[in-house]
């Protein structure tokens, strides 16, 4: 066990998010523009053996337990099993985050690289507004993905749903309905202020206690809880199908026990999904640094987290970045 990655507020950090590319083959309204997107250029991206030294500092000397790989959408990378089976050689619970498009093709290959688990993104059920969404008409692929990951082992196969009011909060119970029908756990994110465009604002998000009473009011639910650390409070069904998860990021925010960190497709560490300051690995990696002054830069970086994120008080400031250019 690591000696353990503490900030000033006392907390233990042993969750890494790595996004492996800023590129995704949908334009989600919420996300990113329809077209202008500039790319990182490839040879500015973190390559899988940089990656892996990263994560393997984090595990060995910190004690990190999991590692959710992102984008972007992660399959568009090339080779996107070789990283798999280099983490997949750490002890941890290594999990990926998709929109599932390309699932159908490479889900077996991920299982059988060492992925453990894995989270889809999917915002609608109807083929014209998820075409609306997304701007691709790509809702049966999506659906086959989903197939394909139950069928290739990749449990618990969770569904994440980013719930915008006026947009999808009509298919609340249909999700929890499709849920409990496909044996998967679909997740309610409330909707951030980290869209590409700027439109954010708070009458958009659906809270918390809106979607569990909605979900509730047609199947009844008990409340599980929170784990510290975990993002989503859990719900069961009562009658035993299966259960939901809700994500109330901007209503009841989980600042106080978070244990993340986020390393960027370029090497960037990031302390907070919205820090407004970032740490450059990959310079630190491609000068020679040696393990302990990353390690001493990880530590001073992480030492300034702050106390939480601050949506909708008059002193938050937006990231610069969208959440396809930080990574999930």
């Amino acid at each position: 066990m690591g000696q353990g990655l503490v900030d000033s507020f006392g907390r233990v950090h042993r969750d890494l998010r790595i996004s492996v590319t800023d590129r995704c083959n949908f334009r989600c309204t919420y996300c990113m523009p329809e077209e202008g997107m500039a790319w990182l250029p490839r040879r500015e991206l973190l390559t899988y053996e940089e990656i892996e030294r990263v994560a393997r500092l984090l595990v060995e000397r910190y004690g990190f337990e999991s590692i959710r790989i992102t984008g972007g959408e992660p399959t568009v990378r090339a080779h996107l099993p070789v990283l798999i089976e280099k983490l997949s050689r750490l002890p941890v619970d290594l999990a990926l985050t998709t929109n599932g498009v390309s699932l159908r093709l490479i889900a077996h290959d991920l299982a059988a690289a060492g992925l453990t688990r894995i989270n889809i993104s999917l915002d609608s059920l109807r083929a014209e507004r998820f075409a609306a969404i997304t701007r691709r008409d790509s809702l049966a692929e999506v659906l086959e993905g989903i197939d394909a990951a139950l069928d290739a082992g990749l449990a618990p196969v969770k569904v994440n749903v980013v719930v915008m009011r006026g947009v999808n909060d009509d298919e609340l119970v249909d999700f929890a309905a499709f849920g409990r029908a496909r044996g998967v756990t679909v997740r309610f994110i409330e909707y951030m202020p980290l869209d590409a465009a700027g439109a954010w604002t708070n009458d958009q998000v659906v809270g918390r206690e809106e979607i569990v009473a909605t979900i509730g009011s047609v199947f009844p639910l008990e409340a599980v809880g929170r784990p510290d650390g975990a993002p989503a409070e859990r719900f069961r069904f009562a009658d035993g199908g299966g259960e939901i998860g809700v994500i109330p990021s901007v209503t009841q925010p989980f600042c106080g026990t978070c244990d993340r960190v986020r390393l960027t497709a370029e090497g960037q560490l990031r302390n907070c999904l919205f820090a407004l300051t970032e740490l450059d690995l990959r310079a630190l990696l491609r000068r020679g640094a040696s393990d302990d002054e990353i390690g001493a830069a990880i530590q001073q970086a992480v030492a300034t987290k702050w106390a939480g994120h601050l949506i909708n008080q008059p002193v938050f400031i937006r990231p610069p970045r969208s959440m396809s250019q930080i990574g999930g």
